[in-house]
């Protein structure tokens, strides 16, 4: 059975180098900096995790196993306007840590998955009215 090509061309290590750019950006973003610091404790090990899941996402390694969606409904305190800002700080990772072109190719996966996780949080959280539901 032969491998899948990368869906673009990023490496192992510019994904690792990415994630541990963009964690050390959102640990002093005033916004989400404390979002992500009511969930994780141990950081290396967030970070080992979600490097992962894009080497699974771009790379297609078979290495994680989560499921993003429930974690971030679970977590209580994501709320559909984070995502912009979230966006916003990966994107300004990805351009400082990448050529334009892979930068370019990461971006739309990310916003991709960031579209599916908003809609996945504004349904938990809203009702069909849109009516936000009071937990």
């Amino acid at each position: 059975m032969t491998a899948l090509p990368p869906k673009f061309d990023v490496t192992r290590d510019d994904i690792a180098r990415v994630v541990h750019a963009f964690y050390a950006m959102v640990r002093d973003h005033p916004g989400l900096g404390p979002v992500f610091a009511a969930h994780i404790t141990d950081w290396p090990k967030h970070e080992e995790k979600i490097i992962r899941f894009w080497a699974n996402a771009i790379l297609y390694e078979r290495s994680y196993d989560g499921n993003p969606l429930e974690v971030h409904r679970q977590a209580r305190n994501v709320r559909p306007g984070m995502f912009d800002p979230w966006l916003g700080l990966f994107d300004l990772t990805l351009r400082l840590e990448l050529r334009p072109e892979q930068a370019a190719a990461w971006s739309e996966l990310a916003h991709r998955i960031g579209r599916s996780l908003r809609a996945g949080v504004v349904e938990k959280t809203h009702g069909k009215d849109g009516i936000p539901r009071l937990f």
